[in-house]
């Protein structure tokens, strides 16, 4: 039963460790070694609140949010809640296609970049709605065993484990614009707004119902494991390598992919960058491929249009449409000559840790709804729990915000 069920739960979680993600979690270790450990724990248990909730109300009801939150609040606030996660998710998309550039920079060169995006477009979009999407989705799970490489990279690196068990237990926090930057940086890269509209999503189009719910939270929390595992070893391989060896990564160097791909010299010596790009590339592809399909289920779901990815453009002209132009506009924007490619990565992160305090007041206030929940409604704890989840959330946007429009507020560095 319970093989029946997993799926949503750890794909979302393996998904979520794309181009964004390991730019991320590798820029936390590179410029703070192991601090932001502690964070991945903070991280992990806020996401246990948010797919939970996810999770449950998919199952119950059989909808997908967009669905649920049409029918509770009107079309005008689903209306906004689509803005903020079309442009998210679009913003997102040009991240992983700038992940595509950078991996075939690494592999055949700076000018591979501008072949690699526009034929990694193509295949995405064809392959989506035109191949087998199905068995290309599990191909590239399969290869996120690549991400193993961090952990033997991690211990072959030789940390001093006795400060990657102390950062990881005893949280570190400076007050500094920097710091905070990353801080918001992991939280967005880990919780996103699309991975609540996937798994639910994904979840209501699996046929589960309640008596399913049991394996789905065990699918859920695998995910969620399986996804700060890897961030885990991501940070402690590039605090081991890239932040004991003083190598300064600057988002907007265009050699700084380069310069994480040092994380995983320990295990693979000269080809390390090879290895690297590799899961760059494979990470991007995957994200490349559910990212914008997410986003286009949700906008068509969310206003009642025909959507599938068997329709042709006369059935489901929206669903087309929007899949189509995310596609294009995220590589031609990540095609831009100079662009920096490790800061266009990374700033979708910023930019989800910014929403998710928007997203979550709608996420349990459905969650309590009795007509829609009825018994299986968040419970008393439940609400305490995930009211906890959105004042953290909450108040770390809104230092980050203070950091932008008060720069002297906490100093330099």
């Amino acid at each position: 039963m319970l093989l029946a069920v997993v799926g949503p739960g750890i794909i979302t979680g393996n998904v979520d460790n794309d181009a964004t993600g390991i730019t991320g979690y590798a820029l936390a270790g590179s410029q703070f070694g192991y601090e932001l450990l502690w964070l991945l724990i903070v991280t992990a248990i806020c996401l246990v609140a948010i797919q939970s909730m996810v999770a449950r109300m998919g199952t119950v009801t059989g909808k997908g949010l967009s669905d649920l939150i049409r029918e509770r609040f009107g079309i005008a606030p689903t209306l906004w809640v689509m803005i903020f996660l079309f442009f998210a998710n679009a913003a997102t998309t040009v991240a992983e296609f700038a992940g595509v550039g950078g991996a075939a920079q690494l592999l055949f060169g700076d000018v591979a970049r501008y072949a690699a995006i526009p034929v990694a477009a193509l295949l995405v979009w064809f392959l989506v709605l035109r191949g087998s999407f199905r068995v290309v989705e599990r191909v590239l799970l399969l290869l996120t065993l690549i991400y193993l490489g961090y952990i033997v990279s991690a211990f072959l690196a030789h940390p001093k484990w006795s400060d990657v068990i102390h950062h990881t237990v005893v949280p570190t926090f400076h007050l500094t614009p920097s710091f905070i930057l990353i801080f918001i940086t992991i939280i967005g890269t880990t919780i996103t707004p699309w991975m609540a509209f996937f798994q639910q999503s994904n979840v209501a189009d699996k046929g589960l119902h309640p008596d399913d719910l049991k394996y789905e939270r065990i699918d859920t929390v695998a995910g969620i494991l399986m996804l700060n595992v890897v961030a885990f070893f991501i940070i402690v391989a590039t605090g081991a390598t890239i932040y004991a060896a003083h190598v300064t990564v600057n988002p907007s160097d265009p050699s700084a992919f380069s310069k994480i791909a040092l994380a995983l010299k320990p295990l693979a010596g000269q080809y390390a960058e090879q290895l690297f790009a590799i899961g760059l590339l494979n990470a991007s592809l995957m994200a490349a491929s559910v990212l914008p399909l997410s986003t286009t289920y949700a906008i068509t779901e969310a206003f009642g249009l025909e959507r599938g990815i068997d329709k042709s453009f006369r059935e489901a002209p929206a669903f087309l449409t929007i899949y189509t132009a995310t596609i294009v506009i995220g590589a031609v924007i990540a095609m831009f000559p100079g662009a920096p490619l490790v800061l266009i990565t990374n700033l979708p992160n910023i930019i989800n840790g910014m929403l998710l305090p928007l997203l979550l007041p709608l996420l349990i206030l459905l969650a309590n709804d009795k007509r829609i929940m009825g018994r299986y409604a968040n419970s008393p704890l439940f609400n305490v729990f995930s009211g906890a989840v959105m004042v953290f959330l909450t108040a770390v946007t809104l230092a980050f915000l203070a950091s932008i429009f008060f720069p002297g507020l906490f100093g330099g560095r």
